[in-house]
């Protein structure tokens, strides 16, 4: 258990610590001054016959509680800077042994579920623990002080025979924490040979093996029944430890009143001292006992099956790699998806200058996007090289490249945060600019502070996505058909942006007309790569030729603002159609993401 303890102490984090120990603080005055309104309200107020004063004295207590559930309030807002990081770290930890144990060749089968319900029952019994640890502490704080003020005699009377019920159920965790292990451990196994035995009822009957299946189980179910004796003893000794510390104490102060009296202590003085104990200490006592011998017990024995079952992978220090240039050089790179299928892509070298906008183009299915994984250091080539600013791609740090692919990752919370995900130090004017630059203005206007994902569409998203990747310092920016959801115009826009933005551009084109707003296209077509300008590509390529001729064939008059006449469109708004963004047009014209003779897209 000692194990399990130091963990999730070590797991606090400073800043926020000191936080919620600070807005403690409010939460504390009730607990001490409960006591001292109450003598006050008797004395000075109902036994002087003076109820205006009592009642003011009692309305003050209100206010005290008022303000303490201010204080629970921040306290509640806080909790989760200490609980989500510890969560974090959890998965974290899962996640690493089982890539670890995998590739040693050894999979945890049991890595699952300690993620979705194990690191669950962990952060949330954690969370448990610090209300109700803090609670208890900021309580007997609160009373200790209220009493000093009030009556030091009384103090004396009280927390000893408390203290000491505290420490006892203290000194029960550890042989609860056996027994509740004990016990899981027996529910673990009566599960799993009960389920083995109804699993074969059908032969155990044929076999008229009854009393042998009953016999494998009955050891089992004995062992269950008594870990769950040991589990009630435990409970026992609890209410032992709960009645001196929560109850002998107020037995103390009602023998003690007349010595109290003589002392001088008036009526008032001791209903407060009696306040203390029934308002703050017991109750205290009662959440301690109950939250940490409930919550607490689960939090180390699940807990200690993690720990028991994770190891921590060696840490490896990040490779640190200097770029020089934005230069993309691929050379003789070769990938295949298995050591019998066929290269997807083959010997493929490919130059790409500081501040190129390059397009990349052709059939679905051909290798576009795995061309994106490969220059973004995601997957790594059978054969060949990649380098950006000398760097090998699978070694660059995630500063320096970006990539946005077809279905655009949004999360619940501030739009702010959104955008700023790759830059979270951005200024108001660096948002302001980005989003005006991409186009998004109208939608971020319309989502205001807080974003849902969920109220979005896939367009949407997009414009979300392209935004925090502008605003990103990132040096290559790679968009995986990462506008095939906005109508040309908008894309046209998005794409004109990045171009303008300065750094190395790559765009895997969802249509056409993207690979004419390029400086340079890359054609794609399963055996051989060909690259080039429009111009050239039209007479030296039949795949691209074709490609061109059925966009160019398919497509109405062109924009009033359409200086080269490829973005097809009647307008620049967004619509949305079945969770998509796409564009307004005549009846019966074609939607993109069509079929690359019927539409002109190229596919992904």
């Amino acid at each position: 258990m000692k194990r399990e303890v130091r963990f999730g102490v070590a797991a606090l984090r400073a800043g926020p610590a000191l936080a919620l120990i600070g807005w403690s603080v409010p939460e504390a005055l009730p607990a001490a001054i409960s006591g001292l309104a109450v003598a006050n309200a008797v004395d000075a107020g109902f036994l002087a016959g003076r109820p205006v004063v009592g009642f003011g004295w009692l309305a003050g207590l209100m206010l005290a509680a008022v303000i303490g559930s201010a204080g629970s309030r921040m306290v509640f807002q806080r909790l989760g800077d200490l609980v989500e990081p510890f969560r974090d770290d959890l998965v974290r930890r899962v996640v690493g042994s089982a890539l670890d144990k995998a590739v040693s060749g050894h999979p945890d089968e049991g890595a699952l579920a300690r993620l979705t319900r194990q690191v669950e029952i962990v952060r949330d019994t954690y969370a448990g623990l610090i209300v109700v640890i803090r609670g208890f502490l900021v309580t007997v704080v609160g009373v200790v002080i209220g009493l000093l003020s009030l009556a030091p005699a009384i103090l004396p009377l009280i927390l000893p025979p408390f203290l000491l019920g505290f420490v006892a159920f203290l000194a029960t965790l550890g042989f609860a924490a056996a027994k509740q292990r004990v016990s899981v451990l027996a529910e673990e196994k009566l599960a799993a040979t009960a389920g083995s035995v109804l699993a074969g009822t059908r032969d155990v009957v044929a076999c008229g093996a009854e009393e042998h299946a009953a016999a494998m189980v009955s050891g089992a179910i004995q062992a269950q029944a008594d870990a769950d004796r040991a589990l009630a003893k435990v409970a026992a000794l609890r209410t032992v430890c709960f009645a001196v510390g929560g109850w002998l104490p107020l037995v103390a102060l009602l023998v003690a009143g007349p010595w109290l009296a003589g002392q001088g202590l008036t009526a008032g003085v001791i209903m407060g001292g009696l306040t203390y104990v029934v308002s703050g200490l017991q109750p205290a006592l009662q959440a301690v006992i109950a939250g940490v011998g409930g919550s607490g017990l689960r939090f180390v024995v699940t807990l200690g099956r993690i720990l028991d079952e994770t190891t921590v992978p060696p840490a490896q220090a990040p490779k640190r790699h200097e770029r020089h240039g934005d230069d993309l050089i691929l050379q003789d790179v070769t990938f295949a998806y298995g050591p019998h299928a066929e290269p997807v892509l083959r010997d493929l070298d490919l130059t790409v200058r500081p501040g190129e906008h390059l397009a990349v183009v052709g059939p679905s299915g051909i290798g576009k996007s795995t061309l994106a994984a490969l220059v973004c250091g995601l997957r790594t080539p059978d054969a060949g090289t990649i380098r950006f600013g000398g760097v090998p791609a699978t070694d660059l740090d995630a500063a320096d490249r970006v990539l946005i692919p077809q279905e655009a990752y949004v999360f619940t919370g501030t739009l702010r945060d959104n955008l700023t995900y790759l830059r979270p130090d951005a200024t108001d004017a660096q948002i302001d600019s980005a989003v005006d630059a991409v186009g998004a203005r109208d939608l971020v206007e319309r989502i205001g502070e807080q974003l849902d994902p969920a109220g979005l569409s896939a367009g949407e998203r997009q414009l979300v996505a392209l935004v925090r990747a502008y605003l990103s310092e990132a040096r290559l920016v790679v968009l995986d058909e990462a506008t095939c959801h906005l109508d040309p115009v908008a894309e046209r826009r998005a794409e004109e942006a990045f171009a303008r933005r300065g750094g190395t551009l790559v765009v895997v084109a969802h249509r056409i007309s993207s690979a004419r707003r390029a400086g340079r296209i890359l054609v794609l077509d399963g055996v051989s790569a060909a690259i080039g300008d429009h111009a050239s590509l039209v007479r030296g390529s039949a795949l691209y030729r074709d490609l061109w001729g059925h966009w160019d064939w398919s497509q109405p008059p062109g924009l009033t603002d359409d200086a080269d006449g490829v973005d097809a469109g009647t307008g620049t708004r967004l619509a949305h159609h079945f969770g998509q963004v796409v564009p307004h047009g005549p009846l019966g014209q074609r939607e993109p993401g069509g079929d690359l003779r019927s539409g002109g897209t190229v596919g992904g």
